[in-house]
């Protein structure tokens, strides 16, 4: 190699260290500017000024919903164990710093990822209705990619076993009650308090929970639906029941 070719290359290898090294301290001074952001978080996510402002605007457009923002490095994290974050009173939704960053700056992205968290707000108080009633203990959603998101719900195991005992304890006041007509309707009312406190009891003593996830509200549902009857397919039928289709199992 010639000594002009020696000096040619040392200055390109020169140069492209010197542009390398203005791109990683402009990277560097971006990430500085970045501030940490208020509300919940899992991991340590910080947002640009211009992300940060609107996040803000997101949070407070979709005031019913409870924002978790995930740093990039616990995105994985917050997807395995999304049922441990999820709300008992309003749907929690899930999304990394990442996509704030964008949805902040690309108003086509913005637009689709602002669609998926819209129409669960829109469905989300009956929804919540319906899991109450399949005693769902919290529910949420994750922003996910792809313009994607999952849903998620937290359930009780030992739901088809409190179901028995609490039906049964109904049965059981129920034939009290007509063998003993003459129960005024204070003592009726007693009993009935008692009878809500001992669901509320039974609910909570059990710890056992089991997570359920799905890409639709749809589907979460049909799964939801498919754990309860599969839990209380050995609760005891009444002769009315039973009468129900003759010719096939009602239960399913």
């Amino acid at each position: 190699m010639s000594a002009i070719s020696q000096v040619e290359t040392t200055a390109a290898n020169a140069y492209e260290a010197a542009e390398s090294a203005k791109a990683a301290q402009a990277k560097q001074t971006q990430e500085d500017k970045k501030v940490k952001v208020t509300g919940k978080t899992i991991g340590e996510p910080k947002l640009s000024e211009k992300a940060a402002k609107y996040y803000d605007k997101l949070r407070k457009q979709y005031g019913n919903m409870d924002f978790i923002l995930v740093s990039s490095d616990m995105k994985e994290k917050a997807k395995a164990q999304a049922g441990s974050y999820a709300n008992a009173n309003r749907m929690v939704v899930l999304i990394d710093e990442e996509k704030i960053e964008r949805m902040a700056e690309d108003e086509n992205y913005r637009k689709q990822y602002e669609g998926i968290i819209s129409n669960a707000a829109v469905r989300m108080p009956q929804l919540a209705s319906s899991l109450s009633a399949k005693n769902v203990k919290s529910f949420g959603m994750q922003v996910g990619d792809n313009g994607a998101a999952s849903f998620f719900a937290v359930m009780d195991k030992s739901f088809a076993a409190q179901r028995k005992r609490i039906d049964q304890m109904r049965q059981k006041k129920a034939d009290e009650k007509k063998a003993d007509a003459k129960k005024d309707a204070k003592k009726a009312e007693a009993d009935r308090r008692a009878e809500k406190a001992e669901e509320k009891r039974q609910a909570e003593e059990s710890g056992d929970t089991i997570t359920v996830t799905a890409s639709s509200i749809e589907e979460l549902l049909r799964k939801i639906d498919d754990i309860t009857y599969a839990g209380m397919s050995d609760n005891v039928w009444t002769d009315q029941e039973r009468m129900v289709g003759q010719g096939f199992d009602t239960r399913w």
